[in-house]
């Protein structure tokens, strides 16, 4: 029966059915076949769902739809170039740090993607950076948002894994500097001899300190927003859903006031925004979680745990096993569905190898992350070539390559090297 439901959501999937409804059909057949009873697994998919836990959720989109509108990719630009827009290469180091520090605050890959690319492309065409590339690591560099927190995903992780939120939040910070890194040392290389790239003229000392300090103080209400949220949530001051909350009390205002690109209309369209991606989420987590239920109750993470074992009993072959299941799951599935699907079952399989729960919420927002840049979904990278105007085949080439360099040799990291995820929980945890 499993094989046949597990089959119905691949074909249901490759023939482009809505996605709610393909985990619909596949607990129908369950249902049928296995004699379960529809008002047990609509109740269940109601009592998780009525949870004080996905209220972060909405809230944030909406901090980051906020944000998106109201001018702060800026303000962070230009904050960020001050220290490397004056190299060769510079700038994509800029777009990529804008990236972690705006996906810091949004929490969103693609609010992250659309703001900052915006901002960044006339910079890059201005500077004469090939366009091909840099489009690509704007897209590529935008899914830092899933990493470093408060990230929409680590909640969804936390509430169906039953695992701390904050030590999630924490878990994904170590890779995410990681790709920061990587990226931005890629880049330098790969432009490094490009001649048609224009370098800005170094400013007088004065001047350069001038502009330095109009720029801090511009980004200054940007970058107080996460110490404020995460600080708070650290401290025990309030909870994350009082967070989120806070966050969003915070940013409207900045937003109207200080930025003064945050508009009536504009604010309306956010609320609006919030409710549909909330709605769409809400269905997936409704649906997603009475087939996850199914699948528990017929022991498949005990089915899969005896499929691994039967090849090695060593961890390090198990997990390796695992992300090529979860890398296949985001090639097909967006990363909401890929993360509330895998969670319940694959994280009771890692839990039986000896995996720490909270070094397993790194691998899956990594692996994730990459299923929004990997076809055939890539829903980010199809996203970017909407946003920037750039042909995918224009784009394909350089994904891989960024793929390669630096999104997987990420994954490996933090896969077989625990203490790059578990180092800042047990630092500030215990």
């Amino acid at each position: 029966m499993l094989i046949v439901a597990v089959g119905i959501i691949i074909l249901g999937l490759l023939s482009g059915i809505y996605l709610p409804y393909v985990f619909v059909l596949s607990a129908l057949f369950m249902i049928h076949a296995g004699g379960y009873e529809s008002s047990f697994l609509m109740k269940y998919g109601y009592s998780v769902c009525n949870s004080l836990v996905l209220l972060c959720v909405p809230l944030f989109i909406a901090v980051g739809l906020v944000m998106e509108k109201s001018g702060i990719g800026k303000s962070l630009v230009n904050f960020v170039g001050i220290f490397v827009g004056r190299i060769k290469g510079g700038l994509a180091v800029v777009a990529v740090v804008a990236c972690a520090a705006f996906g810091s605050i949004a929490g969103s890959s693609l609010a992250t993607l659309s703001c900052i690319s915006s901002i960044m492309m006339p910079r890059f065409e201005e500077a004469g950076y090939p366009r091909d590339y840099v489009a690509t690591l704007i897209t590529c560099a935008c899914p830092l948002g899933l990493l470093i927190p408060p990230s929409a995903h680590m909640i969804l992780y936390s509430w169906a894994g039953r695992q701390p939120l904050l030590a999630c939040f924490l878990a994904t910070v170590g890779p995410g500097l990681l790709l920061v890194l990587l990226l931005s040392v890629v880049s330098l290389i790969v432009l490094r001899k490009d001649p048609n790239i224009k370098v800005r003229a170094k400013m007088p000392p004065r001047e350069f300190l001038a502009a330095a300090r109009d720029d801090t103080f511009s980004a200054l209400p940007a970058i107080l927003m996460p110490v404020i949220v995460l600080g708070g949530i650290y401290s025990g001051t309030f909870t994350p859903t009082e967070a989120a909350a806070v966050a969003i009390i915070y940013s409207i205002p900045i937003g109207f006031f200080v930025y003064k690109k945050l508009t009536l209309r504009k604010l309306y369209e956010t609320f609006v925004e919030t409710a549909s991606t909330t709605g769409v989420i809400m269905v997936m987590i409704f649906c997603v979680m009475m087939l996850s239920r199914i699948y528990i109750m017929e022991d498949m993470p005990g089915l899969i745990a005896d499929f691994l074992r039967s090849f090695s009993n060593n961890k390090n072959v198990i997990l390796l096993g695992v992300n090529i299941v979860v890398l296949i799951m985001g090639m097909i599935m967006d990363d909401t569905s890929c993360l509330l699907l895998g969670t319940p079952i694959l994280l009771p399989v890692v839990q039986s190898f000896g995996v720490d729960p909270i070094h397993f919420a790194a691998i899956m927002g990594v692996n994730v992350a990459i299923g929004l840049l990997t076809p055939p979904t890539a829903p980010a990278l199809y996203f970017g070539i909407q946003v920037t105007k750039t042909p995918l085949s224009g784009m394909l080439k350089t994904d891989i390559i960024l793929l390669v360099t630096c999104w997987l040799p990420t994954l490996i990291a933090v896969t077989y090297f625990p203490d790059l995820a578990l180092w800042l929980p047990k630092l500030i945890l215990g």
